[in-house]
């Protein structure tokens, strides 16, 4: 489903130029798009997600084209990786970006480089095979593999956003070493952990968030620091209220599990087993699962939590088989998010005993309703885009803000004497 162009007007200029590197499905570049930008391209090495970024993902400014979906792998091709493309996507590069950045000669030009977190999550790598491993081992790379493509290009933004926790030892110092490359690339940076509940979206969700200006083209005001030399990064949306779980999808029409609904694309739930429908019909909403101790139906807890439990002498695992709280945001919304067994994501309402469905989720993520993912007919593909994705709301006004922490005149000028 392409999104409708809007009207052409006497002003036909975009607010800025973009490209989103690890665009997945789509979610950075719908924020983008939202802000006022124009996408030239999305990057990603998963074809899997081309569809859904796509057709989702029209501008409304330029040309009123569809971003390209750029199917390239970002390292360089070498002895040990020959599957490396970055040769091939700079020469992409080079063939689209001078052709847009002279057709909007004024506006500032960003880049995305919101990479894959798999590299910073605390998931098991137990089950991984050894190729999966490397991955995740040279992935850990993909942002200063990213800066060579800031340092050749030139953006006047930069905006970066991955899990909270990339900062944490164990994971090296790739933060702070991206960081530090785009300060000696010229730029002035900021970084915060932020909670995504705090910008409109419907769900609890922390993120690290890296932003970047062209030194010499940032306003003073968005100077921080005791020597005024990082950027000021917001950890709040002020001009948005909380969203609760109620208010975000209380709209959409009920669904049992198992079942998809004909005409809301993505309304579909995961089938659920007659034991788990019995401990999901005696869940309340937002409790944990010390319920499933005492049902109805008898004691329902799973023997692993109870071992685990009296080994501990605490409660783990307490999420599961719960079910949300309607009144706040959401728990954070991961690529299990169709699965009660995987974290609180049963639905608040007592009367649908299922867990929410994918359109659910994507709306939790604030995605829009007509955000249609492909293929329509699985689940776990489009549970996984929509974990994976950043959520549009927060590409949005974080866009939005960088654009205006720059001095528009100043750009002007450099462009004209160009």
């Amino acid at each position: 489903m392409i999104r409708k162009k809007k009207s052409k007007t006497a002003s036909n200029e975009p607010s800025f130029l973009a490209v989103d590197f690890f665009c997945g499905a789509g979610g950075t570049t719908r924020g983008l798009i939202d802000a006022g930008g124009y996408v030239i391209a999305g990057i990603d090495k998963d074809a899997r997600c081309e569809r859904t970024y796509i057709e989702n993902n029209a501008n409304t400014y330029i040309d009123y084209c569809v971003p390209r979906f750029l199917k390239r792998d970002v390292f360089p091709a070498n002895s040990d990786y020959a599957d490396g493309q970055q040769d091939d996507l700079f020469t992409d590069l080079e063939d689209l970006i001078p052709l847009y950045r002279s057709r909007a000669k004024d506006v500032p030009f960003l880049f995305a480089i919101c990479a894959p977190c798999q590299p910073f999550t605390n998931l098991s790598k137990k089950n991984l095979t050894e190729e999966r491993k490397e991955g995740r081992k040279r992935d850990r790379n993909l942002l200063l593999e990213a800066a060579k493509f800031v340092r050749h290009f030139q953006p006047e933004l930069v905006l970066s956003e991955n899990v909270a926790g990339i900062k944490e030892p164990r994971f090296g110092s790739v933060w702070d070493d991206f960081r530090q490359k785009l300060e000696e690339l010229g730029y002035v940076t900021g970084c915060k952990v932020v909670c995504t509940s705090k910008f409109g979206i419907p769900q609890y969700r922390k993120r690290s968030i890296l932003m970047a200006v062209r030194k010499d083209l940032v306003r003073d005001e968005r100077l921080t620091g005791m020597a005024g030399s990082d950027l000021l990064v917001p950890d709040a949306d002020p001009n948005t209220l909380t969203v609760s779980v109620c208010e975000a999808i209380n709209h959409l029409p009920p669904i049992e599990a198992g079942e998809t609904h004909e005409e809301v694309p993505n309304h579909r739930a995961r089938n659920l087993s007659d034991l788990n429908l019995k401990r999901l019909s005696c869940a309340k909403p937002g409790e944990s699962n010390a319920y499933m101790e005492k049902t109805r139906f008898g004691d329902l807890s799973l023997d692993c939590h109870r071992n685990v439990n009296k080994r501990l002498n605490t409660r783990c695992f307490s999420d599961v088989y719960t079910r949300m709280h309607p009144d706040r945001p959401s728990p954070m919304i991961t690529t299990k998010c169709h699965s009660i067994s995987n974290g609180r994501y049963g639905h608040f309402d007592e009367e649908q005993i299922r867990g929410i469905s994918l359109r659910e989720a994507a709306i939790l993520q604030s995605f829009p309703d007509d955000y249609v993912f492909y293929p329509t007919e699985q689940i776990e593909p489009i549970a996984r885009m929509i974990g994976n994705a950043v959520p549009p709301k927060l590409a949005s006004f974080f866009a939005e803000y960088l654009t205006n922490s720059i001095r528009h005149d100043s750009l002007s000028k450099e462009r004209n004497r160009d």
